[in-house]
């Protein structure tokens, strides 16, 4: 188009020419705002440094970027695998053995059957594959059998347990795997070509089968977890995308992580705190919704309308983040090096000084501290930001963000008066890091079934590390011992109430 058109075009009256540039200028301001969050996802550092040090701008940008992928991942079509003959092969003889007798009458020789003596008929020996940190060593269970010299009754102690029926994994091996995948981001298909470096050849699909097997037996301990994490007056929430593979259209479909987080250490409670993650195949605000059924208090959380059929009527009070609406005017200063956006930045950073001031203080002292500390500052703010409203643009950057708080205004300002509440969701957001690094290594989850997996194992390392615990000792620990346990004691495999058996640090909160 040369520029006689464009002048030909172009409408005569002043007020139609000054919106079309307003316009423009906003368009062209946005447009400025997302080359500087894709710069900072290439090049940036990983933390905002503009007053208040609040580090989550990079799990919300990889976010973004997750999400605008996923729908045009395509997988490559798989090439047909040739089956061998399945059996298992004998465990390498290089490996250390640690054999364990089983006696068939503990303490006696004689016959329980009629008292007569004891001679030994034969044994069964069945093998182990177990893991301790560094090698790996197998577990012989050695079962005699004694058959009565007088009856021919046959003696032999039961056969014990195993974490997988029939399987081979030990309580270290398959809580190594469950770690090394869900804690240490590594990939099922990597771990075995570490173990195959040690001589012991473990497939891919087998140890899929133990992360599912592992599922199993540990998902009443994940039940017992999501009661605990429900029964609170306050909770933290957030979602996260996660690819997950769709068999037959050659792509991933986005299915969704949410996070679940009760801690309440920053307000001097005592309880213990924990995580609960839960998937689901899409971000339908019923999830939540279906999640978080009979909870009722205060919900801090994003934006996201998902949630607000969950403030309906009452029973669940929304209380808002300063750490997103501080990301909206950090991300017009990055782009912009606007004052306004700058002054912003510096007034919500006076509002975190107080907090740090009374991190871990009791919630009357803190609600005490905030109403007089905070209240003043949180008055000026909201005049100032109808301010702003009232000099730009309501559809320029700076203006979203000013508008962005002034309409949740009531949530924001929520926790001024409640001590229990925090300033940010950053609880939640910290318990998603995980699932951000992990899908950066796995790329994405096998099935629906496999994201549900995922969910569970995600939340008994979560809250492990929650609670100062080692999450491979932790897990090791449940493993042996949870297939054994009546189901109304499963509670008692939960982090803290293991926790000075396995030998906790002491738990931080920052």
């Amino acid at each position: 188009m040369n520029t006689a058109t464009a002048e030909r075009e172009l409408p005569d009256e002043i007020d139609v020419l000054k919106r079309i540039v307003m316009e423009q200028r906003a368009r062209i301001e946005a447009l400025t705002l997302f080359i500087a969050k894709l710069r900072r996802m290439q090049f940036g550092r990983s933390s905002e440094r503009v007053g208040a040090e609040i580090a989550q701008l990079e799990l919300a940008l990889e976010e973004l970027q997750t999400e605008a992928a996923l729908s045009e991942r395509v997988m490559p079509p798989a090439a047909p695998e040739e089956r061998a003959p399945r059996g298992r092969k004998p465990l390498p003889e290089h490996l250390p053995r640690d054999e364990v007798v089983h006696p068939a009458a503990e303490g006696s020789c004689d016959c329980p059957a009629c008292g007569a003596a004891l001679r030994q008929l034969g044994e069964d020996v069945s093998e182990m594959l177990d893991y301790v940190p560094g090698r790996f060593r197998v577990i012989r269970h050695v079962r005699p059998k004694l058959a009565c010299t007088r009856c021919d009754h046959i003696a032999q102690a039961p056969a014990p347990s195993r974490p997988i029926t029939r399987g081979l994994p030990g309580a270290g091996l398959l809580a190594h795997v469950l770690v090394s995948k869900y804690a240490d981001h590594l990939p099922l298909y990597r771990q075995s070509e570490i173990y195959a470096r040690e001589g012991v050849e473990l497939d891919r699909s087998t140890l899929s089968d133990w992360v599912a097997g592992g599922f199993t037996l540990l998902d009443p301990l994940v039940k017992a977890l999501g009661r605990h994490v429900l029964d609170t007056a306050k909770l933290h929430a957030d979602d996260t995308p996660v690819p997950v593979l769709d068999p037959g259209r050659g792509k991933t479909k986005t299915g969704r992580l949410w996070t679940y987080v009760r801690d309440d250490r920053p307000s001097g409670s005592t309880q213990p705190p924990a995580v609960l993650f839960r998937y689901s195949p899409d971000r339908a605000g019923e999830n939540p919704k279906r999640h978080l059924k009979g909870f009722t208090g205060v919900l801090q959380a994003d934006a996201y309308a998902g949630f607000n059929s969950l403030y309906e009527g009452g029973k669940v009070k929304e209380a808002a983040c300063w750490a997103h609406a501080r990301r909206h005017f950090y991300d017009v200063h990055v782009a912009t090096k606007s004052p306004v956006a700058a002054e912003a930045l510096v007034r919500i950073g006076k509002l975190y000084e107080i907090e740090a001031d009374i991190r871990g203080k009791p919630p009357e002292t803190r609600k005490a501290e905030r109403q007089s500390r905070a209240g003043p500052i949180l008055d000026d703010l909201r005049q100032w930001l109808h301010d702003i409203i009232a000099r730009a643009s309501k559809k320029s950057a700076l203006g979203k963000a000013a508008g962005y708080v002034l309409s949740r205004w009531t949530a924001f300002t929520r926790y001024r008066d409640d001590g229990h509440i925090e300033i940010d969701n950053n609880a939640a957001e910290r318990a998603l890091r995980a699932v951000a690094l992990g899908r950066k290594n796995y790329l994405f989850c096998g099935s629906d079934a496999g994201g549900e997996r995922a969910a569970a194992i995600y939340s008994l390392v979560g809250t492990a590390k929650l609670n100062g615990l080692d999450p491979q000792a932790y897990l090791r620990h449940v493993i042996e011992r949870i297939a054994d346990q009546p189901s109304n004691r499963v509670h008692e495999f939960l982090p803290w109430a293991v926790a000075d058996a396995i030998g906790a640090a002491h738990p931080s909160i920052d």
